[in-house]
């Protein structure tokens, strides 16, 4: 041994003695700057939408998981920087999360990237997809090479932030409303019942009950009621707006291949069935939530935001998504309209068939419109407005991308390709709208993250 020794030069015998004596630290001086690269956040924002798709969760309850997520992430991350201030306290019940031990160095975006993760994971149902993508993502941590001791303790850091939001959202009844009992169909002509081709039961019921992040209740923002139904007389309201949906995508013009684009484009139905003769497949979709999520990526990305300013702009969106459903979902299963597929094939044209499948639940007012809406207030909160991006959300699922001037200009696209898409009536689209700007606004006045 000592012959081996020997071999060395002295000067290098004693640095490695005084390494050793110091726990033989080898980081990288600027692993603090590689490991805050924004692109870590949106890849595991981007798992969590995989999976949401892969296990086809409704657009409600993925808003839930994105919310949930985003916020965990958030609080984990924000210790570290003293421009932005926690949600506790500005969220509904949400308390301070665990604070990072004084005098100890943290890497706040690996906590926060792990918050993200172990939230995620509890809220799915593919665990083993969240767990397979971590330890891609902890290698890419583990490369910037920071201190071991910092990177033990991010992750136990993380972790106890991911608990205590997950604690919180125990409590928002979502676990009870499991056991609620289905919707009830009747034989009143105006009253939603299931669609072709599945016929399936109506989404959430009791979604009003779920706790509303920011919002007072399901029931601070009601529309007005929608147009009184009467299929019996052909001049009445009603009548003409069901007779708009019929109409409106019968003329083969360049004008309807417009229209077809934009119904296609924002479809966002995650579980859309296919019958062929005894056949049937299904096609699995990102949600409508989900596509403004990947907005919001895109956003971070054209504005080169830096890795606190993306956990705001997502933790923001999905809160605005949140809120925005379980004020929607209050009104859909209050006024509980029939859909115009029912209606014209009841009343105008038995063979007739929507450009897009008719969603299970009812049709007043327009998820799509209310929540776009609502995102769309939050991300211009964030990014300011007239902020031009191109949406390629849904290459993925094969829709070409689409330029936008700003992100109002594209929630009020998402809300008139309902319409096109023959799947709801023109009130439900435009009162949607202004249903879902009182949401996101409120919220906007409401939650503040970052001080400047």
């Amino acid at each position: 041994m000592m012959k081996a020794l020997a071999k060395f030069p002295l000067f290098i015998l004693l640095s490695c003695f005084v390494m050793a004596g110091a726990g033989c630290d080898h980081s990288n001086p600027n692993w603090e700057k590689e490991a805050a690269n924004p692109d870590h956040l949106h890849k595991s924002l981007k798992e969590i939408t995989d999976v949401i798709v892969h296990d086809i969760f409704s657009p409600p309850v993925a808003s839930r998981i994105y919310t949930y997520s985003t916020v965990a992430a958030y609080e984990a991350m924000v210790p570290g920087y003293p421009q932005y201030q926690s949600l506790a306290g500005q969220l509904t019940d949400l308390t301070p999360a665990p604070q990072p031990e004084a005098g100890k160095q943290y890497c706040y975006p690996l906590a926060g990237a792990k918050a993200m993760l172990v939230v995620g994971k509890a809220l799915i149902f593919s665990e083993e997809k969240i767990d397979e993508f971590e330890k891609g993502l902890m290698a890419d941590f583990q490369k910037v090479n920071m201190p071991k001791d910092v990177y033990d303790r991010s992750l136990a850091y993380g972790e106890a932030v991911a608990k205590h939001i997950l604690a919180w959202a125990d409590k928002d009844n979502y676990k009870q409303t499991r056991t609620f009992p289905k919707y009830t169909i009747t034989d009143n002509p105006a009253r939603w019942k299931p669609t072709p081709p599945d016929y399936m039961d109506a989404i959430e019921p009791h979604w009003n009950m779920i706790r509303p992040f920011v919002i007072d209740s399901a029931q601070q923002f009601p529309p007005p009621p929608p147009t009184a139904f009467d299929m019996k007389d052909k001049n009445s309201q009603f009548y003409k707006e069901a007779l708009e949906v019929y109409n409106i995508m019968k003329v083969d013009t360049p004008e309807m291949e417009n229209r077809l684009a934009i119904a296609k484009f924002w479809d966002c139905n995650p579980y859309v069935s296919h019958h062929k003769g005894h056949v049937m497949f299904a096609t699995k979709k990102i949600t409508p939530g989900g596509h403004w999520m990947g907005i919001a990526q895109i956003a971070c990305k054209t504005a080169n935001a830096d890795i606190m300013k993306s956990a705001e702009a997502y933790a923001l969106t999905a809160i605005s998504l949140a809120d925005a459903f379980i004020s929607c979902w209050d009104e859909k299963y209050r006024s509980e309209l029939i859909r115009p597929e029912t209606v014209i094939n009841t009343y105008i044209d038995q063979e007739w068939t929507p450009v897009l499948q008719t969603p299970p639940f009812p049709e007043y007012t327009s998820g799509h419109s209310v929540i776009s809406a609502s995102a769309a207030t939050a991300l211009t909160t964030v990014f300011g407005d007239n902020f031009a991006y191109t949406d390629s959300v849904e290459v993925e699922f094969g829709m070409p991308p689409r330029s936008f001037k700003s992100f109002r200009e594209a929630s009020s696209e998402a809300a008139v390709s309902r319409l096109y898409g023959g799947i709801h009536y023109s009130p439900a689209c435009m009162i949607g709208v202004e249903q879902g700007k009182k949401v996101g606004s409120y919220i906007a006045e409401h939650v503040k993250m970052n001080k400047g």
